[in-house]
């Protein structure tokens, strides 16, 4: 059974813009690591100033790997992540708080083809 692992972020409006590039500019392991199946990155319209980080995974093994191995790196600095920075050299944090909320997939559905 996948399950899906949400990492909410609050991002103040001023960091927004940081926080987007780091993460356009990442090193992409996640796309690479056993057990991956999805990612967004969704960004708040109206109400809140939290920033939804949202992975799917073939099981929580998989992302445990994934989170003790590319995703650690990568906050370190030596990934080059969106909390790492070039060449080793570490980042202020563009978000001012995490937490991450964690589901099992019971249900879904895809569009039908016509």
């Amino acid at each position: 059974m996948s399950v899906v692992k949400i990492n909410v972020l609050t991002v103040p409006a001023e960091q927004r813009e940081v926080l987007e590039k780091r993460f356009a500019s990442r090193a992409h392991t996640v796309e690479s690591s056993d057990g991956f199946e999805w990612f967004e990155l969704l960004r708040p319209v109206e109400g809140t100033d939290q920033y939804l980080v949202y992975t799917r995974w073939r099981d929580d093994a998989a992302f445990q790997a994934w989170m003790e191995g590319p995703m650690k790196a990568a906050h370190q600095g030596t990934g080059g992540g969106a909390g790492g920075g070039e060449g080793g050299e570490k980042h202020r944090p563009a978000a001012a708080g995490s937490t991450l909320w964690s589901f099992e997939v019971v249900q879904q559905a895809a569009p039908k083809e016509v």
